[in-house]
């Protein structure tokens, strides 16, 4: 059994967007199963920067890397105290924008090319959060 947060009360399979319950008050990012959640998605659903929403889509085909779940990890980095860590992960996913600074809905694992939806709203707020959290804790610690 997972000591994490998993996609439905039932199951093991991860899914990332068990960070948004965190991000919105559901618990404290401080916590140790919210922490375990969150070293789980970035170990098993993980590419460097860059993770994936599930283990495998419904087909069994697996999926490219969904840039809002990747700029919650960064948020959920930066709230849980792990600012260093959330700093880098921004700064590798920032790097991944367009030449205007665009992100798609998701990013091919291996060709690094954009799949989904061009621009693709949800991938820029997740950006926008993350930012924002790495901002207020940079200066809650004078940074």
């Amino acid at each position: 059994m997972k000591r994490s947060y998993v996609g439905s009360a039932d199951g093991e399979e991860l899914d990332a967007a068990a960070l948004l319950g965190p991000l919105q008050g559901y618990a404290d990012l401080r916590d140790e199963r919210v922490q375990a959640t969150l070293d789980a998605i970035r170990s098993e659903l993980g590419h460097g920067a860059l993770v994936r929403r599930y283990a495998e889509d419904e087909l069994g085909s697996g999926e490219g890397a969904f840039l809002a779940c990747s700029f919650w990890v960064a948020e959920a980095l930066a709230r849980g105290g792990r600012l260093d860590q959330a700093i880098e992960t921004m700064e590798a996913l920032v790097d991944l924008g367009n030449d205007v600074g665009l992100y798609s809905e998701q990013i091919d694992l291996e060709t690094g090319a954009f799949l989904g939806n061009l621009p693709q709203g949800l991938s820029h707020l997740a950006l926008i959060g993350a930012a924002t959290a790495i901002a207020e804790q940079s200066r809650a610690n004078g940074q």
